[in-house]
Formats: C-alpha cells, sequence, structure tokens
C-alpha cells in the first residue's frame, strides 16, 4: 500500500480566503483532487505539488510532510 503524505493544503487555503473551486481553477484539477488532496486520500504528482506551491508561495516541504 502506497504511504500518503500529511498535508497542510486544507490549513493553507482557509487562511488564504480560497474555496476548493478556487485553488481547483488555479492548479487545473478538478475540486474533487483538492478534497482528495485535503482528506489524505491522494498524493499528488510532484508538479501538482510544485502547482501548489507557487500557488500558496511556499515550498513543497511546507505542504506535505511524512
Amino acid at each position: 500500500m502506497a504511504k500518503v503524505l500529511k498535508n497542510s493544503v486544507y490549513d493553507m487555503r482557509t487562511n488564504k480566503g480560497a474555496t476548493q473551486q478556487d485553488l481547483a481553477d488555479a492548479v487545473a484539477v478538478t475540486r474533487q483532487t483538492i478534497i482528495a488532496i485535503e482528506k489524505g486520500n491522494y498524493t499528488p504528482s510532484v508538479a501538482l505539488a510544485l502547482a501548489l506551491a507557487r500557488y500558496f508561495k511556499c515550498s513543497v516541504e511546507e505542504l506535505f510532510y511524512n
């Protein structure tokens, strides 16, 4: 079974005042993908993790951790 990384996407998104749809649109994925990431049910690709980090203006390591 693949290990899913913990993340702070929900906290960063809500602190920024963005909706799940706002974030999904900004990184070109579906709202369901954002929901799955926030719940820890999906580990994004490197490209998506980088896009999320750019959106939040932080490092990938700040968003995803063990």
